[in-house]
């Protein structure tokens, strides 16, 4: 039997205007705005739609990713497609604790609003930066930034794909491992648009503030299996608090994730919310791989069809 699983966005993903067609003809996606506008006080379609400059800060984007893939996730509900399984990239993690059950939408779009500011507070914008390695093995990457640690925090941050691997930390320490690794022979490394190093011992206070605003949030048993971000297997009850708590500083075990959700039966893989970097991800791990993205009206018009 074939098995869907539902992937969904990480921050990076936001764009002005998603996700504004499904708004206007769908009740249930402007429902889950509402819900959103009533959980954090402020007109979040308004700010989606008009503000570039906030929608691209952490503790605006955060609510804004979580909100519209969890909107096209309830209009998909509503036509009968749903996931036997679940994962979210970093952020998407939020996303796939309310697809799964766990997690109510009102507590999670105030969660990680949350977990946007204590972001921001830990790595203020400018304070690190992040790489993305091409081509170039998992150990050679962890043996350099081993070697580079000397001028501070590096480390990998997000195992996208066998072939893309990103580090992040300090920046003289992250500028140490490009040039170590330029000299062992990496042709292909892209320094990627984020506010801060994220997934990295630099985020330790941010942890540590989570840790105390999960005490306040009640989680639900799971009703679909949702594959952990920092182990890559299957997430238990007990293990959502500490799991959430270690995620935003520790890396994200993407390619581990997908080869999981395949091994429990996966063979088709949705990516539901802005973007189609999971569905790239997805293309690069497995080629054989059955994947479509929703994102927008053509794309969900486009998943309809099928």
């Amino acid at each position: 039997m074939t098995k869907t699983a539902f992937l969904f966005s990480g921050q990076g993903a936001q764009k002005l205007g998603m996700a504004r067609d499904l708004y206007d003809r769908y009740d249930i996606v402007k429902a889950t705005f509402d819900s959103a506008q009533a959980a954090l006080g402020y007109d979040l379609r308004a700010l989606i739609d008009n503000d570039e400059e906030k929608l691209n800060e952490t503790i605006y984007t955060q609510p804004a990713i979580l909100t519209t893939s969890v909107a096209i996730m309830r209009l998909l509900a509503e036509q009968g497609i749903t996931p036997d399984l679940v994962a979210g990239l970093s952020l998407g993690e939020y996303s796939a604790l309310v697809a799964a059950g766990a997690l109510s939408f009102e507590e999670a779009v105030k969660l990680v609003a949350k977990r946007g500011q204590y972001m921001t507070e830990a790595a203020p914008t400018g304070s690190g930066k992040m790489v993305a390695v091409m081509n170039t093995d998992a150990k050679v990457i962890e043996e350099i930034c081993q070697k580079a640690s000397g001028l501070g925090v590096v480390s990998p941050a997000n195992y996208n794909t066998p072939g893309q691997i990103v580090i992040g930390g300090e920046v003289a320490a992250v500028d140490q491992a490009v040039v170590l690794l330029k000299e062992a022979g990496v042709r292909k490394m892209i320094e990627l648009k984020v506010s801060g190093p994220f997934h990295t011992a630099l985020l330790k206070s941010a942890s540590a503030k989570l840790a105390q605003e999960l005490e306040n949030v009640k989680f639900d048993n799971f009703k679909l299996p949702l594959i952990s971000n920092t182990t890559a297997q299957v997430m238990e009850n007990e293990q959502i608090k500490p799991l959430l708590t270690r995620q935003v500083m520790e890396p994200v075990r993407f390619y581990e994730s997908v080869a999981t959700m395949q091994e429990l039966g996966a063979t088709r893989f949705i990516e539901v919310g802005p973007g189609k970097v999971l569905s790239g991800f997805i293309r690069k791990i497995d080629k054989t791989a059955d994947y479509m993205n929703v994102e927008d009206l053509a794309s969900f018009e486009a998943m309809l069809k099928q």
